[in-house]
């Protein structure tokens, strides 16, 4: 199996470098001078590039790598980019042999339209999506596009680990908290994110069983959030709408 470690970047990136036997992979490159002076630690060669959005966080390093390894770029089809790359859309199949990795690319449209995220191994990588306790904010897409995304990767098996962009499990889970403050799941993985990242740890990866237990974004449905989000309705949709419009505040 690949191993997976992530390169801080910038206040709170993560740039995800997944490498087996001197071959590796990034995902959403925001800094290229992290990557390379880890890929030059390491002794490691870089086979490919995965892009999940065109926020410059994201893809501000890809040219430099480009121009430093050669390494092939995949990025969404539905987004434009300046630099040379090989567009992913939904169905679509990676397979990197020497790291003995198969990827499918998911759409997941919310927080750009064109956003992807890429599943397989037990691995997600799923750009500003998903969040530990959170979800991104709908830059361009709607409410309706952004749970239905979120759904999408809900139904993965619930031991897939999850690898976002960005350090914000502690301040999602105060959030969540502030929904609903007695919730017990909610209070132990509070306890558990501030150990960790007391010791300099990340928080992340996060599985996909711990997102649908204490993610107020997956918990649409639950009654009891539907009434701490101030919502007209219960409808999911507008609640995840209400739940994430008071997050976008907080």
């Amino acid at each position: 199996m690949p191993v997976i470690i992530p390169i801080p970047a910038f206040s709170d990136n993560y740039i995800w470098l997944i490498h087996h036997q001197g071959v590796a992979i990034i995902v959403d490159p925001g800094d290229a001078q992290p990557v390379l002076q880890r890929l030059s630690a390491m002794n490691l060669r870089l086979e490919a590039i995965l892009v999940t959005h065109h926020h410059h966080d994201h893809i501000g390093g890809v040219q430099a790598l480009i121009d430093a390894t050669s390494a092939a770029v995949f990025a969404p089809a539905k987004e434009h980019y300046a630099f040379p790359y090989q567009p992913v859309k939904a169905g679509d199949t990676l397979d990197f042999p020497a790291l003995a990795l198969s990827l499918s690319v998911l759409e997941v449209p919310g927080h750009t339209l064109g956003h992807v995220a890429y599943y397989g191994n037990g691995m997600l990588f799923c750009g500003d999506t998903l969040f530990g306790a959170g979800c991104g904010r709908l830059f361009e897409g709607t409410p309706a596009q952004m749970h239905a995304s979120l759904q999408q990767l809900a139904a993965l098996p619930g031991t897939t680990a999850v690898y976002c962009a960005h350090e914000y499990t502690e301040h999602n889970l105060e959030f969540a908290l502030s929904l609903q403050p007695e919730h017990q799941a909610l209070l132990i993985r509070q306890k558990m994110t501030r150990k960790l990242r007391s010791q300099g740890l990340p928080s992340l990866p996060s599985n996909l069983s711990l997102e649908l237990a204490t993610n107020p974004f997956l918990r649409c449905h639950e009654a009891e959030l539907a009434a701490a989000s101030g919502s007209s309705s219960p409808d999911p949709i507008q609640v995840f709408a209400a739940i994430r419009e008071l997050r976008n505040h907080f």
